[in-house]
């Protein structure tokens, strides 16, 4: 890892300002602790992790922020793409040692994403970045970085 790490954002835009919330947290937090980063987006929230495990074969990235919003709806669907996209980036973490920080918010409701993802409000995109932090110090701690 160099000096300033390399963070990638992947984002799904599907619920677009809860997107752009989530990701003005992330970048604030990241360019105050001095850290650079790169911005992709993806369809939804299941290509997510699929677009990390691609990324990381780059060796470009140091971290990734995880970003989108999944809300219930009506069917089963919600309850497949927020476990399994979770499952996903978890594995990604354990098995590949990829510092990755779940930003993708699973929610019943847009009001509520709205108020998770803003950053005047709860701010979980800033959270999203101290994750990503924290588990970069813990890598480099370790000399796995």
């Amino acid at each position: 890892m160099s000096d300033a790490p390399h963070i990638l954002i992947v984002e799904s835009p599907y619920y677009k300002d809860i997107a752009d919330h989530l990701a003005r947290g992330v970048i604030d937090a990241l360019e105050a602790a001095g850290v650079t980063y790169e911005r992709i987006s993806v369809p939804g929230a299941l290509e997510i992790p699929g677009a990390i495990k691609l990324a990381s074969k780059s060796g470009k990235y140091d971290g990734y922020a995880a970003l989108g919003c999944v809300l219930r709806g009506e069917t089963s669907h919600y309850d497949i793409v927020a476990g399994e996209s979770a499952r996903a980036l978890m594995d990604l973490t354990v098995n590949y040692d990829l510092a990755v920080g779940n930003g993708i918010l699973t929610c019943d409701t847009a009001e509520q994403a709205v108020v998770r993802a803003d950053p005047a409000q709860k701010n979980k995109g800033q959270d999203v970045a101290n994750a990503v932090l924290a588990l970069l110090s813990i890598k480099l701690k370790s000399g796995t970085a």
